[in-house]
């Protein structure tokens, strides 16, 4: 059997001596019972010392390939030779096209450059000596602090640490509040259309999922039934259709909620970012025994840092961490001192600023470009608006053909379950740069001009 050597391969002669013989007993070159050459004579053979052969025998041996014989030398073992597996190259899977503009709702700009407040922050923490051992489950005490003081002072909700949670944003705190505080086959209400997410988490929880109605101001609370264990709503700024919920509906939700005992799940992904009056005060500033409350760093820096909080009653937040200190499932310290860093900082109020600015503008923009091809709503806040078409037009198909043409957009469609209405897309207009953005909606207005025709309103 040829053997070849290689001293300037990298690899230890030895295991290179071991893997042929491997190679040699695995396509059958070398069968069970075959004597293999004395470690003396092998090391003659291949012109190396006797220790490198005695090595890779003694290699070999352990991992069973072969075996001594007392008086008789050393022999391959009774091996069943496998083919080697032949490891197939799969074929990459191609990433989102980078030609692709995209009109996503939800998604803020972001920067391809850090700036000088988000490098502070991280000079911060990389200053800082991590925890020792496991830190609180609920979150950093100083960052629960912070954020109780910001709450408070942005979204009008009197509370304490003891009140917040850490969280990875607003599905991770709604699937972590389910598991904690439902069970299974309970009825959670949630709006329609509505956020998808949030009817995937409650679905994988096995509970079952009723469809509320909403209109021009948001949830119809006079639709909601007594068995109803809790209700998902975004009170703020409805998710997709931008409905903000009157004060008189939001006393009527709470009455409702007093009376039934049940839980309302107050959705505030992006409510910092209003254009005609200043943001709302959380549903959860009229009490927090009924309300939890969900925010999240998703609309006002990047979805991809997964940090939110959660605001609840203490009771509800114990209960919370104490399932999450046997989970082990909360976010990691760094992007909590982060955080932290960019609250005492003022930079995360800084960045709530300048994108008002940046959105107001934008969304002008995408209104004036679209308002001829639909009925637009939601426009007074969030980081998307609504078009909604003339009831003959598919919106799906049209969602299709603007995507053929090199531009991603959502359709009104997709987020409707039981609740007819009329089709429409949903147009977010913070993720691109000023050109993309332009270039995007020149492409729309092209395919609604076909899609649309005569259909205009």
């Amino acid at each position: 059997m040829p053997l070849t050597l290689t001293r300037d391969a990298g690899v230890p002669l030895h295991l290179q001596l071991a893997e042929q013989f491997r190679a040699a007993v695995r396509d059958g070159r070398l069968q069970a019972g075959h004597r293999l050459p004395s470690t003396r004579d092998l090391a003659l053979e291949l012109a190396v010392s006797r220790s490198v052969a005695q090595a890779a025998y003694d290699q070999l041996h352990a991992e069973g390939w072969i075996a001594g014989r007392t008086g008789s030398g050393t022999y391959v073992a009774d091996v069943v030779p496998l083919q080697p597996s032949v490891r197939q190259r799969r074929k990459p899977v191609p990433e989102e096209s980078e030609a692709l503009l995209t009109l996503r709702p939800g998604i803020p700009y972001i920067a391809t450059e850090p700036d000088a407040g988000w490098r502070r922050a991280w000079r911060e923490v990389s200053t800082q000596a991590p925890p020792r051992g496991y830190d609180n489950p609920a979150g950093l005490p100083a960052l629960r602090a912070e954020l109780a003081e910001h709450v408070g002072r942005v979204r009008g909700i009197a509370c304490e640490p003891e009140n917040l949670l850490i969280t990875n944003g607003t599905t991770h705190g709604l699937r972590l509040l389910l598991s904690v505080t439902q069970q299974p086959g309970a009825r959670i209400a949630i709006e329609d259309p509505g956020y998808l997410n949030a009817v995937r988490a409650v679905r994988d929880h096995g509970l079952e999922v009723v469809d509320i109605p909403v209109d021009a101001d948001g949830l119809k609370v006079s639709a909601l039934q007594d068995d109803l264990s809790a209700v998902y709503v975004t009170p703020s700024h409805q998710y997709p259709l931008g409905g903000r919920l009157p004060v008189a509906r939001r006393n009527e939700l709470i009455r409702w909620a007093r009376r039934t005992g049940a839980t309302l799940i107050e959705d505030d992904y992006d409510s910092e970012f209003r254009y005609d009056v200043a943001p709302l005060p959380a549903l959860a500033q009229l009490d927090l025994d009924q309300v939890v409350h969900l925010g999240t760093l998703s609309k006002m820096l990047s979805p991809a840092l997964r940090l939110g909080w959660l605001v609840a009653s203490p009771a509800v937040v114990d209960r919370l961490a104490a399932y999450r200190a046997q989970s082990g499932d909360w976010p990691g310290w760094p992007m909590q001192a982060a955080l932290l860093a960019m609250l005492r900082d003022g930079y995360l109020d800084q960045v709530v600023r300048r994108g008002r600015r940046l959105y107001a503008d934008r969304r002008n923009y995408t209104c004036s470009v679209l308002a001829p091809y639909g009925r637009i709503i939601g426009q007074d806040a969030g980081l998307h608006i609504t078009l909604l078409l003339p009831p003959t037009t598919n919106d799906r198909a049209v969602a299709a053909q603007a995507r053929a043409a090199g531009v991603q957009v959502a359709p009104l469609s997709d987020y409707r379950r039981s609740t007819p209405g009329p089709p429409g897309l949903v147009i977010g207009y913070a993720t691109p740069t000023d050109p993309d953005l332009h270039a995007a909606l020149a492409i729309l207005v092209d395919v609604l001009s076909r899609a649309v025709g005569n259909n205009r309103r």
